[in-house]
């Protein structure tokens, strides 16, 4: 289980009380300025510290330290739901898709912004046009390890989950989109979806790769 953190000592006591029992985790520290590493091994996860700020970043550096063959994502400021996990991990395990990927359901009015949604349905569709069939970029997927690190992602910002879904496609991945629950952030403020110009960065970082 990998958590790619920026100072998410809010947000990550309850997300780690959450996770499934039995799954070792692996929080990113990506240059925290609050306790998240601290907050983190107190709730016994591992941490590694990946100082070069970006979300891809952070995702490879868990996906190069995760030892298990089945490595699962998710955000640690609580606004996705953990207990679909198990399902999508069993949905890989069982070899019924390559990669599971979250569909982000809003669970009250507000919780995402309009202009993030536009974008993402946007790019979505972009993506389906090229044969890969979801409809959401969300953070929060299931894959096996090695498969995942073979695909060679090169980007380690905001295109980071967009150049993952095109490259599986091209390489004929099945794909099985599972509905989860999105709600506020438990802390914090996000980095891409709290604001116009982060969606304006996260979205310019995205077409581009679909160019």
């Amino acid at each position: 289980m990998v958590l790619p953190c920026l100072d998410e000592e809010e947000a990550l006591p309850a997300v780690l009380k959450r996770l499934p029992a039995d799954w070792p985790v692996l929080v990113v520290d990506n240059g925290s300025t609050d306790a998240t590493a601290d907050v983190a091994r107190a709730h016994g996860a591992r941490v590694v510290v990946e100082p070069r700020r970006g979300y891809g970043a952070a995702v490879h550096t868990g996906l190069v330290n995760a030892e298990a063959d089945l490595v699962a994502f998710l955000d640690g400021d609580g606004s996705l739901d953990p207990d679909v996990l198990p399902g999508m991990a069993e949905t890989v395990m069982d070899g019924r898709a390559d990669m599971a990927v979250g569909r982000r359901i809003p669970d009250t009015a507000g919780v995402w912004p309009w202009h993030a949604r536009a974008a993402n349905s946007v790019i979505a569709a972009m993506l389906r046009g090229k044969g890969v069939p979801v409809h959401d970029i969300a953070p929060i997927r299931v894959a096996h390890r090695k498969a995942l690190i073979d695909l060679q992602i090169e980007d380690r910002a905001f295109g980071y989950p967009l150049e993952l879904l095109i490259k599986a496609g091209a390489a004929g991945w099945t794909f099985d989109e599972i509905p989860v629950a999105y709600s506020r952030r438990a802390g914090g403020r996000s980095k891409v979806s709290g604001s116009v110009k982060g969606t304006f960065r996260a979205a310019r970082d995205m077409t581009g790769l679909l160019r």
